[in-house]
């Protein structure tokens, strides 16, 4: 077998297509916590997280062992053959603490894409529209109904020809587009393009992810909510990134006190496994008649145990305090940094608890350099640290360290951004 990382990338580049990309070219041997070694036993830290996965850490030791039980035991029967404890359990778990009043359901998939696309066949059964309202700059998953949300054409959309159609966006607000201007933009659609009465569904990320770390303002996030009431559409909130306590909030979308109706769940819910799922109203989840729903590996029993054990490791390690710790240290560290001679220009940092950016700018110290986040990560990668870009012009360097790391990794990783961010 391949043991150095080129030997590993020409194997790759030979074998799996070029669609699927890779942010370095380490091939990973191992990981703890908040660290990875790579083939040829180089050490990072890791401030990826495996893109917002992993916010109890690599192998945490609870969510090791409760995957062990439950590999002693059975590893698949499909809950829509068997159904099982451990599914059920979890689903009672996240019902619990939905961040809307009254009663909760929960069902359970593999992708973040499955979760929002499940969301939206959810909304559309429950209201018997096939409208739905995205945003620029969000992102949604890479299945064709979850590109058609996503929104961003290229590499998202640009290949594949028509999208399924009823889905609009309106812009988001950031930059020079204020709330106002985005509400505006949401009444010229009900006046041009759809009624109101058509419309199933609005999903919004609290924080958008790819689309650059940039919050949704409370005022677009409750005007969103009066507008959703007015006219019976069902508010989505993709929690996909944001969730389990990576925002100093379990969901992201409590940070603003408004109610979704539905929230679509994935990524560092299975603590390394593949699990999502779409929790919502009782009587909306219910919309569906039985075999309308579900799949194959959906809520599989390895990534259901895996999925109650981070709960309880976010709750017994306070990992939602521990995201506004983290964070608050990272912030201050960046603005420490900011205008220090020799440094490349870069913006405040952004995001609320441990969900962290900030954008690499020109040298007017104002305008976002076009692809220079991936600059700097490359660059961190060669100096041991793992960190990805993101944004709309790819400007913006994202922070996603696991909140079970040690200050004094954080610091490690703190320091060697100082050190890649020399011009």
């Amino acid at each position: 077998m391949s043991s150095t990382n080129s030997a590993l990338q020409a194997r790759r580049e030979a074998a799996v297509p070029r669609g699927v990309g890779s942010a370095t070219t380490i091939h990973a041997a191992r990981a703890e916590n908040a660290e990875l070694w790579d083939v040829e036993g180089k050490r990072y830290i890791d401030f990826a997280g495996g893109i917002a996965v992993l916010n109890v850490g690599h192998r945490h030791p609870k969510v090791m062992a409760a995957v062990r039980r439950q590999l002693d035991l059975f590893t698949h029967t499909a809950f829509q053959v068997a159904p099982y404890e451990s599914y059920i359990a979890l689903a009672e778990r996240l019902n619990a603490l939905a961040p809307f009043p009254g009663p909760a359901k929960t069902i359970l998939f593999t992708t973040g894409a499955e979760a929002t696309e499940n969301a939206v066949k959810i909304a559309r059964a429950a209201t018997g529209r096939s409208g739905v309202i995205a945003f620029t700059g969000g992102f949604h998953g890479r299945t064709l109904l979850a590109s058609a949300l996503t929104g961003k054409v290229l590499p998202y959309k640009a290949p594949f020809g028509t999208m399924p159609g009823g889905v609009y966006h309106l812009p988001f607000p950031a930059g020079d587009i204020a709330v106002a201007d985005s509400l505006r933009a949401l009444d010229l659609l009900f006046a041009a393009d759809i009624d109101p009465s058509h419309v199933a569904a609005i999903i919004i990320e609290p924080v958008q992810g790819e689309g650059g770390f940039r919050p949704a303002p409370t005022a677009l996030l409750q005007a969103l909510r009066a507008i959703c009431d007015t006219h019976g559409i069902k508010l989505i909130a993709d929690e996909v990134q944001t969730g389990f306590a990576r925002t100093g909030k379990l969901f992201g979308i409590e940070l603003s006190g408004v109610a979704p109706d539905l929230v679509c769940v994935a990524k560092s819910l299975g603590g390394g496994l593949p699990l999502s799922g779409v929790i919502g109203r009782a009587e909306l989840m219910d919309a569906v008649g039985p075999g309308g729903l579900g799949g194959t590996y959906a809520g599989a029993p390895l990534a259901c145990a895996a999925g109650l054990a981070v709960l309880d490791v976010i709750a017994e390690e306070g990992l939602v305090e521990r995201a506004n710790v983290i964070g608050a240290r990272i912030r201050n560290r960046l603005d420490a940094l900011r205008g220090k001679p020799g440094l490349v220009p870069f913006s405040a940092a952004r995001g609320p608890g441990a969900m962290i950016g900030f954008d690499i700018l020109e040298a007017d110290g104002k305008t976002p350099r076009k692809g220079g986040a991936g600059a700097i990560c490359a660059r961190a990668a060669e100096h041991g640290l793992i960190l990805l870009s993101c944004g709309v012009l790819g400007e913006t360097v994202r922070i996603l360290v696991p909140l079970t790391a040690p200050d004094s990794v954080i610091e490690e990783g703190l320091a060697i951004i100082e050190r890649v961010l020399g011009a």
